[in-house]
Parts: structure tokens; C-alpha cells; sequence
């Protein structure tokens, strides 16, 4: 494949931009819940553990990193190279905390790893051509 070259795995690219964009946008709606709802704490008990987290917190964090996803998504779609780098950088950080949340929720964990596996493989190797389409 040349340099200048678009194949049809260019929508490799464009899934990785709208899964980015998606859990994005899902991050700011739950940020915005938590912020603006009562403060309380969420528990979830598990196997003999229980795990507590602090409801603002936990709204600020996803408005903070929903709002991050949304930026870099937009400049995915645009063909940014910085863009790539920082949401490959994020999806990992995203799989390394599903890996704690393993316990709790394993279905939904091993899900949201193997999207963020997926996104990376998209970003990595299909990533340059969102760049040449735009162009």
C-alpha cells in the first residue's frame, strides 16, 4: 500500500472514532447524573469484598474523561495524528481499570476489553488511512 493509498479497512478507523464518540458521550451523561444528583455512595459487594466509591467523585472523573473521548473522537474523524496517540493512551488506561472491575462485573468488563482491544488494533494499524480520507 502506498502512502497515499485508501483501502476499504479505512473503516477499521472510523469504528475506533465512533466507539470513542460513544462511550464519550455515555461518560458525560453519567458525570452529569452524579454530579447533579443527590450526593450518596454507590457500593457493590462481590465475592466477600465490597467496593465503595464516592457518587461525586465518580461524576466529575466521567464528565472530566467523557468530555476528553468526545474531543479526540472529533479530531479522529478529522484526521489528527496527536489524536491517535492520546486515544490509544486512553483506551489502554480504559482496559487497565476494567481489569479491576473484573470481579465485580465480569461480563461487562471483558466486554468493554475487548472494544478497547479492538479500538487499539483500528488505531494502530488502520489509523494512518483516516487521514488520507479526509485528505
Amino acid at each position: 500500500m502506498s502512502e497515499t493509498e485508501t483501502t476499504g479497512w479505512v473503516g477499521w478507523g472510523w469504528f475506533a472514532g465512533i466507539v470513542l464518540l460513544t462511550a464519550g458521550i455515555f461518560d458525560v451523561i453519567y458525570g452529569l447524573m452524579a454530579v447533579i444528583g443527590p450526593d450518596s455512595a454507590y457500593f457493590v459487594t462481590g465475592e466477600g469484598s465490597l467496593f465503595l466509591f464516592d457518587v461525586a467523585g465518580w461524576g466529575w472523573w466521567h464528565l472530566i474523561t467523557g468530555a476528553a473521548l468526545i474531543l479526540v473522537a472529533l479530531a479522529l474523524f478529522a484526521g489528527a495524528t496527536w489524536a491517535r496517540v492520546v486515544a490509544i493512551i486512553l483506551v489502554i488506561l480504559n482496559a487497565v481499570s476494567q481489569l479491576f472491575l473484573l470481579p465485580v462485573q465480569p461480563w461487562w468488563s471483558l466486554t468493554i476489553i475487548v472494544l478497547d482491544i479492538l479500538v487499539i488494533y483500528a488505531l494502530t494499524v488502520h489509523g494512518r488511512e483516516l487521514k488520507m480520507a479526509r485528505g
